[in-house]
């Protein structure tokens, strides 16, 4: 990636992303296509799911993110007795004050991690939904905007372990992308045990970023050019989904454009100011594949969207 290329874009905001993409590198040996994925989901004011087993770094990995960028990090542990107003905040009625006032919960911070997100209940859920989608939260028909940058990293484990609630086809569709890290690969596996008792996250630099240079980042991208053609091959794309005979559900209008607001990200990152369909390509299983429902419980829905990808031409 030239550095150079990316700061003749922003060279105010943009100028360290080859830094941020090292130092998450560190967490994800083996697996560094994975760092691109997180790093555009930031620059497209996106949200992720991690679905995976417990205990693999995706907790330390979203900490160590935050650090590298200089941002508020919070962190919820869902549980099924979970309730809405223990993520957003409550009102509590002050005797000095003759009034309620409002009591924010973690949801207001930069970043926020939602342990296990299946553990709790729908209505625990769905109270994410106004805050993923506008950046505000409703509370006793009040609004309150949460802070800039926002955005929501929730784990789940798979979802044929007992004691969850499979989220719904709306709450899946607000994910910017869904990855799986999947077991260290056996050397950085090695090194965690060597150090067993160290805190990973020690040996990260302070970072010197904070939101105002985050957000420069992500009107940067904003700004890549996206051809007509490359438009065409989207729209392609999601009306394949939407007509193929192994699928009841294909691509919303919503991730077709998050779809292009990732791969936007990516070019970024890449050090270009315009989309090619390379940057679509990479980003199409984690972006797509969860937004689909197909018609048998045994379907794949990554070998589906690989066959209707390999489909259609790409000039």
């Amino acid at each position: 990636m030239s550095t150079q290329n990316i700061r003749k874009l922003r060279p105010d905001a943009v100028g360290s992303l080859e830094q941020l993409r090292d130092g998450l590198r560190q967490f994800l040996v083996g697996k560094e296509e994975l760092a691109d994925i997180i790093l555009c989901g930031v620059l497209a004011s996106g949200h992720l799911l991690f679905e995976d087993i417990p205990g693999i770094g995706k907790t330390t990995l979203i900490k160590a993110l935050a650090k590298l960028l200089g941002l508020q990090i919070s962190r919820v542990q869902c549980t099924s007795d979970l309730l809405p107003s223990d993520i957003l905040g409550v009102e509590v009625f002050s005797a000095r004050q003759e009034e309620f006032v409002f009591h924010p919960g973690p949801i207001f911070s930069n970043f926020l991690l939602v342990d296990e997100l299946n553990r709790t209940s729908p209505r625990t859920q769905s109270a994410l939904l106004e805050a993923m989608a506008e950046g505000v939260i409703t509370i006793n028909r009040k609004q309150y905007p949460l802070p800039q940058p926002f955005m929501v990293f929730a784990t789940q484990n798979p979802s044929d372990y007992l004691g969850t609630y499979a989220l719904p086809e709306s709450q899946l569709d607000r994910f910017t992308a869904k990855v799986r890290l999947w077991y260290p690969v056996d050397a950085q596996e090695r090194k965690i045990f060597g150090a067993a008792s160290l805190n990973p996250l020690d040996a990260l630099p302070s970072a010197e970023l904070g939101g105002h240079a985050v957000i420069e980042m992500q009107k940067a991208a904003e700004k890549i050019q996206v051809s007509e053609r490359v438009v065409d091959y989207v729209k392609q794309v999601i009306d394949r989904t939407r007509n193929h005979e192994a699928l009841k559900q294909g691509i919303s209008t919503r991730g077709g454009v998050i779809w292009l607001r990732m791969a936007r990200a990516r070019a970024l990152l890449y050090g270009r100011d315009y989309l090619i369909p390379d940057d679509l390509l990479a980003l199409a299983g984690p972006c797509l594949s969860h937004r689909l429902l197909s018609r048998s419980s045994g379907s794949d829905n990554a070998l589906i969207l690989d066959s209707i990808l390999k489909s259609i031409d790409v000039e």
